[in-house]
């Protein structure tokens, strides 16, 4: 009975060690800019947006301290989704391809964000988007 207890707690102890680990995709924030490079929140043009996806379920938002737009649960997916984002000012079309993370953990990667329509000036300035509404 001793035996069988000891392989037990040993067992026990063996897969209550075992790492658990997901890797999130990494957040998208979009900052939104006049040609002057002013940001629209911060001035006050930018007063109402929202976004969904293809499916018109709405993407949780949250501004940042710096008065950008962080998505929030966005690409944790395998394949394409196609969002839309509604404002004030215009409406801008996107899509977001994400793939399964390729490490030690689970998890999701994205790993291409691509605009599209007519007149769209958007800039990846390495942590969030630019994009320029006029």
């Amino acid at each position: 009975m001793k035996k069988i207890f000891i392989f037990l707690l040993i067992t026990v102890l063996f897969i209550s060690c075992e790492k658990d680990c997901y890797n999130a995709p990494l957040p998208i924030i979009f900052e939104f800019v006049n040609s002057s490079n002013e940001n629209l929140i911060t001035n006050g043009t930018l007063t109402s947006y929202s976004i969904q996806d293809e499916n018109n379920v709405s993407i949780s938002l949250s501004k940042t301290s710096d008065n950008r737009i962080l998505l929030e649960n966005v690409g944790a997916y395998n394949g394409t989704k196609k969002y839309k984002f509604y404002s004030n000012i215009k409406d801008l079309d996107f899509s977001i391809q994400s793939s399964e993370f390729k490490g030690g953990c689970d998890g999701y990667q994205i790993n291409k964000l691509t605009f599209t329509g007519i007149g769209i000036d958007v800039t990846d300035e390495k942590g969030y988007y630019k994009i320029v509404l006029q």
